[in-house]
Formats: C-alpha cells, sequence, structure tokens
C-alpha cells in the first residue's frame, strides 16, 4: 500500500514483519508465522489513504489522548468543566474526530530496522483537553516475535491522558472470516458493566457465572449472542475488563491470550495497564472494502486495547487517569506471537 505518507518497516530477521505509517501511528500489517512457518498478515487495515481517512472504526492506529468513552463529552478536574466532541453518540470516544488517530507523529526509525520512536505535540486545547501534551511512543520488535508498544507523555497542565493501540487481530489472516471460532483467555476476575449508551456504570463485577468469564480458554463466539442485559448492550462483546493483578508503572502482566486453531497462531498480550477492551467487531459494517482485495464483515476482527477504564475522569472510584506538571506517563504492552507448535528435541 502507498499511502502518500511516511510508512516504515520494523522487522528481525525470521521474524515479525510489521509495517505502520507516520498518520497515526496506524499499524498497516502485521506477518506472522503459522504452525508450519506460512506468513500471513493478522492485522485488518485498508489499501488507500482515502479509506483510513474515512475509517470510522479506527482500524490500527493509537488513538488518545483519551482511548475509549467519556460520558456525555464532559469532565470536570480541579473545579473546572471541560467539553469534549460527541463522537459517539452523546459521549466522547478515543480523543474525538480529530483525536491521535488524526495525528501527524514524527518518525525516527532506528538503524537496525527493528524498533522507532513517534513523536507528537498535542497542543493546549486540542479536542477540548487542557495542557500541552508530549508524547512518545515506540514500536519495537524483538527476536522472541514480541511487538512492544511503549507510551511516554508529559503535560504542561493537568489532563486525563489513556492510551493504547486499536489494531484489529484476526490470526487466521485478515480478510479470512469472522473471529468467532478463536479461543480467548483473559486475566480477569471482574469486568466493569455498562449503561444503555456503553457508559460504565461504576460498578466492578464478577464475571462468575457470565458469558464474560475467560478465566479458562473459551471461543469468542461460544456466548457472544447470549441472553444478557450487556451483551445485547454491547451487541456483543465492547467491554473493559478488570485484569487480576493490576501492575505498578514499569511492570508488566499477563491479560490475554488468543488463540486460532486453524493456524495455530497464537497471541499472548501482557501489559502495565489496569484494563483491557474487549471490542469483537460489533459494528463493523457488513461489507467493509478492506486491503488486498479482502471484503471485511461484522466480528471480522477483535480489538484487544489495553487501558485504563472508559469514563475514569467522572469515575473517581476508578484507578486514576490525570497526569500532572511534573509527571511522566508510562505504559507499556507486549504483544507477542506464537504458535501451538511443540518446539523441537534439541539432541
Amino acid at each position: 500500500m502507498r499511502t502518500g505518507l511516511s510508512e516504515f518497516s520494523l522487522s528481525v530477521p525470521g521474524g515479525l514483519r510489521i509495517r505502520f505509517m507516520s498518520l497515526g501511528g496506524t499499524i498497516l500489517s502485521i506477518e506472522a508465522p503459522d504452525r508450519d512457518g506460512v506468513f500471513a498478515d493478522v492485522a485488518l487495515g485498508f489499501d488507500t489513504l482515502d479509506e483510513y481517512l474515512s475509517d470510522s472504526a479506527f482500524i490500527g492506529p493509537i488513538v488518545g489522548r483519551y482511548a475509549n468513552r467519556i460520558a456525555n463529552g464532559t469532565f470536570t478536574l480541579d473545579g473546572r468543566q471541560y467539553t469534549l466532541a460527541r463522537n459517539n453518540g452523546p459521549n466522547h470516544i478515543h480523543g474525538g474526530p480529530s483525536g491521535f488517530h488524526r495525528a501527524h507523529w514524527k518518525v525516527t526509525p532506528h538503524r537496525s530496522g527493528a524498533s522507532a520512536i513517534l513523536d507528537y505535540e498535542s497542543p493546549d486545547g486540542e479536542e477540548g483537553f487542557p495542557g500541552q501534551l508530549n508524547v512518545r511512543a515506540s514500536y519495537s520488535v524483538t527476536s522472541a516475535s514480541d511487538f512492544v508498544a511503549d507510551y511516554y507523555a508529559t503535560s504542561t497542565a493537568p489532563t486525563p491522558i489513556n492510551l493504547t493501540q486499536h489494531t484489529y487481530f484476526n490470526l487466521a489472516g485478515e480478510g479470512s472470516g469472522d473471529i468467532l471460532g478463536h479461543e480467548l483467555t483473559l486475566n480477569a476476575g471482574a469486568f466493569t458493566p455498562v449503561s444503555d449508551t456503553l457508559i460504565p456504570t461504576g460498578e466492578i463485577r464478577s464475571v462468575a457465572g457470565t458469558p464474560f468469564d475467560f478465566r479458562t480458554p473459551r471461543l469468542v463466539g461460544e456466548r457472544i449472542d447470549a441472553d444478557d442485559e450487556q451483551l445485547k448492550r454491547g451487541g456483543g462483546y465492547d467491554h473493559n475488563f478488570v485484569l487480576d493483578g493490576a501492575s505498578s508503572p514499569g511492570t508488566t502482566e499477563f491479560a490475554a491470550k488468543l488463540y486460532e486453531p486453524t493456524s495455530g497462531r497464537i497471541l499472548e498480550i501482557f501489559t502495565s495497564e489496569p484494563g483491557i477492551q474487549v471490542y469483537s467487531g460489533n459494528s463493523l459494517p457488513a461489507k467493509l472494502p478492506g486491503k488486498n482485495g479482502h471484503t471485511y464483515h461484522r466480528r471480522g476482527g477483535v480489538a484487544l486495547e489495553t487501558q485504563h477504564f472508559p469514563d475514569s475522569p467522572n469515575q473517581p472510584a476508578f484507578p486514576s487517569t490525570i497526569l500532572r506538571p511534573g509527571e511522566t506517563f508510562r505504559s507499556q504492552t507486549i504483544y507477542r506471537f506464537s504458535t501451538d507448535r511443540p518446539s523441537q528435541p534439541t539432541g
């Protein structure tokens, strides 16, 4: 694909191959091998820049200044109310229509070809958020088949911040059908139920006895259409899961495992974030032109968004997302690719 913007490739010999562009730090492709060593692109995407610019499903970019939803597009911080765009029904989502997914990031590739630094300066008042926010992201691939996303930020004024990578995964290969046959495991004993506009109610609810219990492996599609109020509100899974043993800054813990049995591909996710949003692509169009001549359909990919909880600026009981001057925001997520092929004996 040629977008007309700067495109970059990251790879290690015999391992992952990742392409991204400067617009939004958007992941264009992730090529990973199956159990037989055959590579396929497992990230949804488009062929042209115009398609990315018209995309409303946030396919592939870094999203912020605040990932996920903020109720009614407003929050109060230090006694002052701030008003944001309402670009998801009555609510604000993913930083607004001109959020970080529309930013032109300055990219500095490392000469190794295995990593790159992305920088963006978000001015005071951009999309209604206070303070100039200086953001740095780092993308890297390793010989262990890890894709590592690190985020850092400082601000000139108190501001909410919540960053995530919004790739839609299909481990059978993009364009190969839906993700209902993928097997999902989550290190989460609770989730945050939502209202009818998908804003957390403030409750932390146990997953026990519900279709949200992925503490042991379950197919994504096994219970997705169950007679459950929360699933009906999301049209499937579009919920924040509260990760067990939330990490302290600078450390990562196991969050999720996605397994596709036909290819044998496995994706494990480790993060320093306290939550992960599982979005099963419920609102993807029935026929969405994708890349490589493929057509995507509803639930053709799953987004696994490591994050702080939605609407945290309005939910004082949730972990804080407020960054203040003199502090540094740090977050890390590791996407580890492997297969179910057993290791070969060494002697």
